[in-house]
């Protein structure tokens, strides 16, 4: 009975085309914002330290 059930709105021969297609050389992920997100971290943490510093 399920077997009907779900086979009563497909089409004869369902196929779907690849919308990721396999194969080919991997590319390499790069990572955009490293250096750059760290290089914030590091002037806010200075920037907290030099204010301690200057106004015990």
């Amino acid at each position: 009975m399920a077997d009907t059930f779900y086979k009563h709105g497909r089409p004869q021969h369902p196929t779907l085309h690849e919308d990721r297609p396999r194969g080919g050389p991997a590319r390499r992920v790069r990572h955009q914002g490293g250096w750059s997100a760290g290089a914030v971290v590091l002037v806010i943490l200075l920037l907290i330290l030099v204010g301690i510093a200057l106004f015990p």
